[in-house]
């Protein structure tokens, strides 16, 4: 029987922004599990916010990196190799679009930022999954990415964040078959709205938690302990046979045909 002691293992999270991120609900099981944390954040000047964000969860390597920068990459898993000698998980958390395209008419969005939401929030996957896949080798190592429903409907105001996320999604599964002979899975988490710094930078947000408590089968928001949860489970030995695939984790939203 699989139990959920990761004593053993080690994950590189990157995404945290405050105590009510996503990244930070699921850091918080990982911690709980006895997992070993390593977070990245994007700056000096968010190093700070990210700390208080994780000082309860035990001794933790702090690692800057800007996740559109290859060479930041390169030294930020060289780091966790360094520290923690292999790794096991990898949660990908990172999303971001110039706050004029999250606006007004996706028509006009320009082209420097659909480039820029493309290659943060989506592309950066790519180098994560190839530069943790040698620290991963043996050891069945998992990766799960964050992802909204935007990816799969028109959602009024996340314009190109849902093209990215979009793109995300068939980037966890094509990854999930180009690591699958490796023994690492990919997988993905469709979370409903969670009143975090970056969903507030979406217009009208207030209005879409409103219409998922009204309209979800389970008539209310979820939280970040939820998917939390669900990044535990996909992450962890219990979702050994589960790849390329993007779990709905939204009191049921995804279902309703109005």
């Amino acid at each position: 029987m699989y139990t959920l002691d990761h004593s053993d293992k080690t994950a590189l999270i990157f995404g945290v922004a405050n105590h009510r991120s996503l990244a930070a609900g699921i850091a918080q099981k990982l911690h709980a599990s006895g997992a070993r944390l390593a977070f990245a954040y994007q700056n000096e000047r968010l190093k700070g916010m990210v700390a208080k964000a994780v000082e309860d969860l035990g001794p933790s390597l702090l690692l800057e990196c800007d996740v559109s920068m290859d060479e930041d990459l390169e030294r930020a898993f060289r780091e966790v190799g360094r520290e923690f000698g292999h790794l096991d998980f990898l949660v990908h958390s990172v999303a971001y679009a110039m706050k004029e395209d999250l606006e007004g008419a996706y028509r006009d969005t320009s082209r420097d930022g659909f480039r820029t939401a493309l290659d943060i929030s989506a592309y950066s996957l790519l180098p994560m999954a190839r530069l943790a896949a040698p620290l991963m080798a043996g050891r069945n190592g998992s990766i799960v990415a964050l992802s909204y429903l935007g990816a799969e409907r028109a959602v009024e105001n996340y314009n190109v964040m849902g093209t990215a996320k979009a793109a995300l999604e068939q980037a966890v599964k094509q990854l999930a078959l180009d690591l699958g002979k490796d023994g690492v899975r990919v997988n993905a988490i469709s979370a409903g709205p969670v009143n975090t710094l970056a969903a507030r930078g979406v217009s009208g947000f207030t209005n879409i938690l409103k219409v998922y408590e009204e309209r979800a089968p389970l008539h209310r928001n979820i939280t970040k302990e939820e998917v939390g949860d669900a990044a535990l489970f996909l992450l962890s030995g219990m979702a050994s046979g589960i790849t390329g695939t993007v779990l709905h984790v939204d009191a049921g939203y995804h279902i309703v045909g109005y």
